[in-house]
């Protein structure tokens, strides 16, 4: 296995390969016949990159097609257009790549920032119009090999992406070079699902689930039934109350929640097992592009056998029958069908507000949400009363649910909540409270203490001053390509991200992004900051730290949630 990246200049080039089984190091500097010639060697090894799917393997391919880096890197950077138009012929290459990018919104810079590593970026710049002296040259090899050496880190991470990808290809016998395919690219295959020569053009003549039973709620009923008639269908929401509780109808799932709510009892958070697969397969809901819908059920049912019996197995079949929604609104996949995928989010959204319209008079609604409803019981011992009514509405509509039991929940609104078990373990979503990890790691100690706040009662001041390790402090930041540049105070940067800090030293600065010589303020960017860009690991906290920031937005989140005053 090859990991790789690529660094293109006006006059030069250079690409960096490790070798992850014998950690050799290969660096070609403008040499093409000799990066075609190792090419050729490991043709058939995987050759591994951050975002290489949209730029680096086009860079190698270009190459070897007789191109200059120069010109697709234009056409790709300059152009923004994708690498595959660039030459026709670029599919007969043969090469195994597979992209460790999982979230296109975060920059390989970030993620090593979030790692805590070193994201000093090259003093030299791309903007250079003039062949690099050779000073420059050993600079950017230095900083080419580290962002390689940082993408086997995200590799090691996510090593689970990749299994899962490899096992899917074993499981349906696929040729290696479906390794470079996306999820939704790689379960249209496996359906063998393509789109007709025709389009369809049906995408609002979506249907209600013959089974569905709604009584009370009529009016959602009606704004589905008169919103296919609008000019722009997908522009229209139906705001409403559903049990008591604030909810949006519109195209992307439920969503109701009790705002600012903290209660203790009996809780049920019932969930539908896999709700858009079933859907998809109880009511024909599966894109019509799929040559044999029996695959998709089949595939399903093995997946649950497997979960079952605790088979690893299951997490590579997870992305074939999650994947197959999203790729049905995505009109370069296979399994494009927006008249399907409507029906699976409206028939979803539907039937799950026929079980709220049954549990409504026996319990209270605290949320729902695309798969679900979390509620209140009026004593433990109606259990069997929920759980009865549960039971008729899955016989009818032939979902099935699953429940989980809590005794405390703590809810800021529908994305941003804790729900405790009697236990003391906990689940929770939203960028406030959500646990993070080494590759999602900003301002880990404000979520660290506004949860054992919750959790546990200690006062975010203990978490907060008690704490001496700097990289807890860390705020990662990125200048979108909207914007020119950054500035520290007066001073202009060359880098686009950055590790930030608070500070109580009247020496440091604020640090803004600019666009069109205005400058603007960065989200949750202290007014006096210190910036770290090398590796943080291991560092201790510096007299100069400003902890009261930290506290501050602690205090604020906690706040939020219980929906008080500043």
């Amino acid at each position: 296995m090859l990991f790789y990246d690529f660094e293109v200049f006006h006059d030069d080039w250079l690409v960096v390969i490790i070798d992850a089984a014998t950690k050799q190091e290969h660096t070609f500097i403008n040499d093409e016949q000799g990066l075609i010639d190792f090419y050729n060697e490991h043709r058939n090894d995987i050759w591994v990159g951050y975002n290489s799917r949209h730029y680096d393997q086009y860079i190698l391919k270009a190459i070897i097609c007789g191109f200059s880096p120069q010109e697709i890197n234009h056409w790709i950077i300059v152009k923004r257009e994708p690498g595959w138009k660039f030459f026709r012929d670029f599919w007969k290459i043969q090469l195994f790549n597979f992209d460790i990018m999982t979230n296109k919104f975060r920059s390989l810079k970030q993620l090593e920032g979030f790692m805590g590593h070193d994201i000093r970026e090259t003093s030299v710049s791309f903007e250079t119009m003039r062949k690099l002296t050779d000073e420059e040259i050993q600079e950017v090899i230095k900083y080419c090999r580290h962002d390689v050496q940082e993408t086997m880190h995200i590799f090691a991470e996510n090593i689970d992406e990749f299994t899962s990808q490899m096992e899917l290809l074993k499981m349906f016998d696929l040729p290696l070079r479906h390794i470079s395919k996306t999820k939704a690219q790689l379960s249209a295959f496996i359906l063998d699902a393509k789109q007709p020569n025709i389009p369809r053009n049906d995408e609002f003549n979506y249907t209600l689930p013959d089974t569905l039973q709604i009584n009370k709620y009529t009016e959602v009923l009606d704004f589905y039934k008169s919103a296919k008639s609008f000019p722009e269908p997908y522009a229209e929401i139906f705001p409403t109350d559903i049990a008591g509780v604030p909810h949006i109808f519109a195209w992307g799932g439920i969503h109701g929640a009790r705002q600012n709510y903290y209660g203790e009892g009996y809780f049920l958070l019932i969930d539908v097992a896999s709700y858009y697969p079933a859907l998809m397969i109880e009511y024909d809901y599966l894109s019509r592009n799929v040559k044999n819908p029996a695959k998709f059920r089949e595939i399903r049912d093995t997946r649950i056998k497997y979960k079952l019996a605790e088979d690893k197995r299951q997490a590579p079949l997870k992305i074939v029958i999650n994947g197959t929604y999203g790729a049905m609104k995505d009109k370069y996949n296979g399994l494009y069908d927006p008249l399907q995928a409507n029906n699976v989010c409206i028939g979803g959204m539907t039937l799950l507000l026929d079980l709220i319209e049954k549990l409504e008079p026996y319990c209270q609604l605290i949320q729902s949400n695309t798969d679900g409803v979390l509620v209140k019981l009026n004593h433990p011992d109606d259990y069997y009363l929920i759980d009865d009514i549960c039971y008729e509405w899955e016989q009818r509509t032939r979902m099935e649910l699953e429940f989980e039991e809590y005794v405390k929940v703590i809810q800021k609104d529908v994305n941003n909540y804790i729900l405790i078990a009697e236990n003391g373990k906990y689940y929770s979503k939203g960028a406030y409270v959500k646990k993070l990890n080494p590759l999602d790691n900003d301002l880990p100690i404000v979520n660290e203490a506004v949860v054992k706040y919750f959790i546990d009662g200690i006062e975010p001041e203990e978490t907060i001053f008690n704490c001496t390790e700097l990289l807890k402090f860390q705020k990662v930041v990125k200048i979108s390509s909207k914007y020119e540049y950054a500035r520290y105070g007066i001073r202009r940067m060359s880098e686009n991200v950055f590790r930030v800090f608070a500070s109580i030293d009247k020496n440091d600065a604020e640090l803004l992004k600019v666009r069109d010589g205005l400058a603007s303020k960065i989200g949750y960017t202290p007014d006096r900051c210190f910036i770290v860009n090398d590796d943080v690991r291991g560092m201790k906290v510096p007299s100069k730290l400003d902890y009261w920031w930290y506290l501050d937005l602690a205090n604020k989140r906690i706040n939020d949630f219980l929906g008080h005053e500043d």
